[in-house]
């Protein structure tokens, strides 16, 4: 910041099911065709689109990429060469987070400072990320079990069959996975086992106060939002996802009614407006 400026508003907001949606999370069904919104891709992955966002989505998130009130900066678990696919409207950001906090992205390159730090903190406080693969390996039933990845050495994730993965499966794995410092959180066909001490928040925080952000906005679907959630001045959930099923709120989220791809709508559209006005309080005007 410089001279008199009004400090930005960080308007910081998760992805996958949260801003953009892939065919499968669209929660379209049942909508008479001629009612349905137009979408846009915004995510090619092995030449199949992959990710959506409603049209009118992508015309706000555009108007608020380019706010001059405002700082957007996506906030997500996907890795950064998940992240990179995707391409937004409007400006490319100039801050990300990626690997739900091991990566500080600023103009599309991790800050190696901020790794390290997350790297040497992990190691303190968690059990290794080869422990908890083990775990998951002889845990898992190849009857429903597609996928085992690591994320960039920081967290693993498996892609499962939702249909047929036991309802038990994720409660008794974070039973076993909370006293050795990380936490699951199951979204869409992933199950994730992640690092307490890696979130979302500290990322956002750092970035806070690089920027001299005097407002903080946010917004997301599951549980691994909700630091990021509960760290910020206001907040947003949809209608669906981990943190609708649970029931979870707090006073200073709202929590949206809608579902799907029509949410992320909604929740652009509330970023955008809470961001303007912000940003007109920040500069003393009306």
């Amino acid at each position: 910041m410089t001279g008199d400026a009004a400090p930005p508003v960080l308007v910081a907001t998760d992805l996958d099911r949260t801003l953009i949606y892939s065919p499968g999370a669209l929660a379209l069904d049942g909508m008479p065709d001629a009612q349905a919104p137009r979408l846009l891709c915004v995510e090619v992955y092995a030449s199949r689109p992959q990710s959506f966002l409603t049209e009118t989505a992508a015309g706000l998130l555009a108007e608020l990429a380019a706010e001059p009130a405002a700082l957007l900066v996506p906030t997500t678990t996907r890795t950064r060469e998940q992240y990179l696919r995707i391409r937004l409207p409007g400006p490319q950001p100039r801050f990300a987070v990626c690997a739900n906090g091991g990566h500080l992205l600023v103009d599309g390159r991790s800050d190696e400072a901020w790794h390290a730090g997350v790297r040497r903190r992990l190691a303190a406080e968690c059990a290794p990320l080869a422990e908890v693969q083990r775990h998951l390996r002889a845990a898992a039933d190849p009857a429903w079990l597609l996928k085992e990845r690591d994320a960039e050495g920081l967290f693993a994730y498996l892609v499962v069959d939702r249909e047929r993965l036991p309802e038990t499966f994720a409660k008794e794995l974070a039973d076993w996975a909370e006293p050795r410092g990380w936490t699951v959180s199951l979204q869409g066909r992933k199950l994730y086992a992640v690092p307490r001490p890696l979130t979302k928040s500290a990322a956002v925080a750092e970035i806070a106060e690089r920027t001299g952000a005097g407002t903080v906005l946010a917004a997301g679907d599951s549980l691994l939002d909700t630091d990021l959630l509960l760290a910020a001045d206001h907040g947003w959930r949809p209608g669906h996802g981990e943190l609708a099923e649970s029931g979870w709120g707090a006073p200073h989220v709202t929590a949206l009614p809608e579902r799907g791809v029509i949410c992320g709508e909604e929740i652009v559209r509330a970023l955008l407006t809470r961001a303007r006005r912000e940003g007109r309080r920040a500069a003393g005007r009306p």
